[in-house]
């Protein structure tokens, strides 16, 4: 087992380790960022927790012995109306869903329009830019829609930005250099998001409740078989919380 005792690692750099089952005793971790950790089972005890910021895939949270997320659920979807719309179990659910958000992105588009077109490119603390986020979700439609769901095994146009946890997978594109103009890009959504549209109008609860047929040609999501309710739930998913964090990104342009 190694050991790292009285020592200073400030400013040092861990990416794509397993510290599975690591032991943190007496560790001074202020300032530091963790993005994309699984931290599942972990056991934090006697923290100095201030000013600290977390968010991602956060379930069964306890501080002090109670269950927090209910409580921040419950608050996210005050702040958010429309938020509990997201997870629906019917197919008249997702109808509903898909409209709300159809209705809502417009409006994030406007504002993105009124910024000049280089600030678009720009990331606001280190995530993703306003063309970059566009560019996932097409990205994410192609994945969990076009191949998973309607069986297309490459459905990728070289615009797609998948994210950047996934190793390189061909053929699926990256390229993180490219600069295509938002009119092209939202003409790639408008596709995509015309396709998901023609599904839900569609929608049965039979349907819902299907396996998908696996695709062995190599892509992303693996060949497997798959929900159909939990490939478009990942769609509202994604729909919804990147058009938050782009909301949250162009109110911070909108200042430059």
């Amino acid at each position: 087992m190694t050991e790292f005792k009285q020592e200073s690692l400030a400013g040092a750099r861990f990416e794509e380790l397993s510290l599975r089952d690591a032991v943190f005793h007496d560790v001074d971790l202020a300032g530091a960022r963790f993005d994309n950790v699984n931290l599942s089972g972990a056991t934090i005890r006697g923290a100095r927790l201030v000013d600290v910021s977390l968010d991602g895939d956060i379930r069964g949270l306890r501080v002090w012995g109670v269950d927090v997320v209910p409580l921040i659920d419950a608050e996210l979807n005050r702040r958010q109306p429309g938020r509990e719309k997201m997870r629906p179990t019917d197919a008249d659910g997702y109808r509903e869903a898909w409209a709300l958000l159809e209705r809502l992105w417009p409006e994030t588009i406007a504002r993105a329009r009124a910024l000049p077109p280089e600030l678009l490119h720009e990331s606001v603390d280190g995530e993703w830019s306003f063309i970059e986020t566009l560019r996932h979700l097409v990205f994410a439609t192609d994945a969990w829609v076009l191949r998973t769901v309607l069986g297309d095994p490459s459905p990728w146009d070289p615009l797609d930005l998948p994210h950047d946890e996934m190793h390189d997978t061909p053929p699926v594109p990256r390229d993180r250099s490219a600069r295509p103009g938002l009119d092209e890009v939202l003409a790639l959504r408008a596709d995509r998001m015309g396709k998901v549209r023609a599904i839900i109008a569609e929608l049965t609860d039979e349907r819902l409740a299907e396996r998908t047929t696996p695709v062995p040609e190599p892509g992303y999501p693996a060949s497997d078989t798959y929900l159909v309710d939990d490939c478009l739930g990942c769609i509202l998913g994604e729909e919804w919380e990147h058009r938050q964090y782009a909301e949250r990104d162009l109110a911070v342009l909108e200042k430059s």
